[in-house]
């Protein structure tokens, strides 16, 4: 939670160094919108001169030829300051959308080439925050920030200029009331940075909390937390509306307060105005030049006061988006990672000790050795470490002691694409993305044709169902694949497995139950994807158990007992009990 807090400075040079070094192939178009920023601040000053001269020089002298041109002149401004204003909102947001792109992708990138330890560290609310609002928030500040302060302290010097030369005592008057201003706006910014403190970390929240309860939909509504979760929900919901009502608070004192500091301004100009009018030392149009001109004055006061809102809140977003790039990938290839198109699927266990926690090992001193084409059942209570093994073999964990080779070669030194090109990973719970079923399957590869797809759906036994769906291979699964039946998702699974030719499996039987007719196609389909591919499979069906080379017995971290169904039986020790715990039932079936 504390890191979704915005603390730090309002502006913080060496994150702004970062920040525009990611400006770099937009600096054109950066700088175009700075010009069009002053030139249309340069535009408006001149409509309150043009007033000027409009009553001094044509109203006051009758000169109608005159004024006609004046009007013209004026419409051709008002024209000019439009299409420039128009220019430069659609400049610098483009260039906010393209560097909110490069950001994004950067983020998404860096995301994607962490290890499951990053993960299971960071929720995924949080780091939903950080792709979008976080980046919405440095958009916000290139777009209506940084630009726009320099238009915003361009039309007040203009404005300040302007002021002095047309009549410098009457300006003074005008300037009396700025250490007000200054006031005004010190109390309101050192207010509404806490308020927005709050609402970032409570927005946070509610990301964080949305999707963990959404993913978990179907456990919310099974064990009726429905109205528990949804009163959770409602007083972090509440917090976030208190902090965006004590925001809106302070707006709604803020600029009332700048808008009567303004007419106290207006009314000292009148009055000091109307006097020296009396008095002969200036003229009418100056006058009502200098009140259009004091009214412009507080515009951009304002405006900064907010810029420096945006300001404070892209710095505390930049501060959390560069700690989460410069995170780093604790998990990654050798800069010269061995690779292989073939392999022969050979894995040695030497000796492996493994922890998710220091020093909580989980993994004790486990050594086995699985040959090419040889397949290998993991049994053992929960909390054994069955998982946790297959987890180190695709190098998502790295091991604090003890090594694992495929082939002869450490994992450290695989290439990461390769070794992983090499496995299929079919696990308990299987994922489905949003998409068709045949994206489901080829994950986004290219390369494999729909007849290969076709092939491994039909090696798996998953065709005949598929075509029995509405649009075939194009039907959509929608999302986690909630359509589907948990037998059908696993065939899909299996064909996804399937479909790349790996030499070496790694499953995690699903413990649901399924019909008869869809437990015999998995059986079969298994039976399919374990042939000549070494094979390491988490074991829950005794009819996968009896047909592997090999049990390996885990229990509390280590191995205790090895061999096959028959001779485990026979020694009547923990895999006996298991057996007799577990899978005696299965076999009456």
């Amino acid at each position: 939670m504390h890191e979704d807090e915005i603390t730090g400075k309002a502006y913080d040079a060496r994150l702004m160094r970062r920040l525009m070094s990611y400006t770099s192939p937009y600096r054109r178009l950066m700088v175009i919108g700075v010009l069009l920023t002053l030139l249309a601040s340069f535009l408006q000053l001149l409509g309150p001169y043009l007033t000027k001269l409009t009553i001094d020089k044509y109203i006051a002298l009758k000169d109608f030829s005159g004024l006609y041109i004046i009007l013209i002149v004026y419409f051709v401004v008002i024209v000019f300051v439009f299409l420039t204003q128009y220019a430069q909102i659609y400049v610098t947001q483009y260039f906010g959308q393209q560097l909110m792109f490069d950001i994004r992708s950067k983020l998404f990138k860096h995301i994607q080439s962490q290890s499951l330890v990053f993960f299971d560290k960071n929720p995924v609310g949080r780091l939903m925050t950080r792709v979008t609002s976080d980046v919405e928030a440095l958009n916000q500040m290139f777009t209506q920030g940084i630009v726009s302060i320099f238009g915003d302290i361009f039309l007040l010097a203009g404005i300040i200029g302007a002021l002095i030369y047309m009549e410098f005592y009457l300006a003074l008057w005008v300037f009396a009331v700025i250490p007000v201003l200054f006031l005004i706006s010190f109390l309101f910014r050192s207010r509404v940075r806490k308020a927005f403190r709050q609402i970032r970390k409570w927005v946070a929240q509610i990301n964080s909390y949305v999707q963990e309860n959404l993913t978990g939909m179907s456990i919310v509504q099974v064990f009726n937390r429905v109205d528990r979760n949804h009163d959770v929900f409602t007083n972090i919901n509440q917090e976030h509306t208190k902090a965006h009502v004590r925001t809106v608070f302070y707006f709604a004192l803020f600029y009332p307060a700048i808008e009567l500091v303004g007419s106290i301004a207006i009314a000292l100009v009148i009055w000091r105005g109307g006097i020296f009018k009396m008095e002969g030392l200036t003229s009418f149009g100056a006058l009502v030049a200098f009140i259009q001109y004091t009214q412009m004055f507080f515009r951009p006061i304002s405006d900064l006061s907010e810029k420096y809102n945006i300001l404070q809140q892209a710095m505390a977003s930049s501060e959390r988006i560069f700690k989460l790039l410069d995170t780093p990938v604790k998990i990654s290839s050798p800069e010269k990672g061995y690779s292989a198109e073939f392999i022969k699927g050979e894995i040695t266990f030497k000796n492996i000790w493994f922890a998710y926690n220091d020093p909580q090992y989980v993994l004790k001193d486990i050594s086995l050795q699985l040959n090419p084409g040889e397949s290998v059942a993991i049994v053992g209570h929960t909390g054994a470490g069955k998982t946790s093994l297959i987890n180190v073999l695709g190098r998502h964990y790295d091991l604090q002691k003890g090594d694992i080779c495929i082939d002869d070669v450490s994992l450290k030194d695989w290439n990461l694409s390769s070794l992983r090109s090499q496995m299929a990973v079919v696990l308990q719970d299987v994922f489905l993305f949003s998409g068709s079923v045949t994206d489901n399957i080829r994950l986004g590869n290219d390369h494999i044709s729909i007849d290969t797809v076709k092939w491994a759906a039909k090696q798996v036994n998953a065709h005949r169902f598929i075509e029995n769906l509405p649009n075939t291979y194009d039907t959509p699964v929608k999302e986690r694949g909630m359509l589907l039946s948990t037998g059908q998702k696993q065939l899909i699974s299996f064909a996804r497995a399937l479909v790349t030719n790996p030499r070496i499996l790694i499953l995690d039987e699903a413990t649901s139950s399924v019909d008869t007719e869809t437990e015999l196609l998995i059986q079969k389909a298994l039976h399919t994807l374990m042939q000549n591919r070494t094979s390491l499979i988490i074991a829950h069906r005794l009819s996968t158990i009896k047909h592997v080379d090999k049990i390996v017995v885990m229990h509390k971290g280590s191995i205790r007992e090895m061999g096959t169904h028959d001779e485990l039986l026979a020694q009547k020790g923990l895999y006996y009990q298991l057996y007799l715990l577990q899978y005696k039932a299965q076999e009456a079936h």
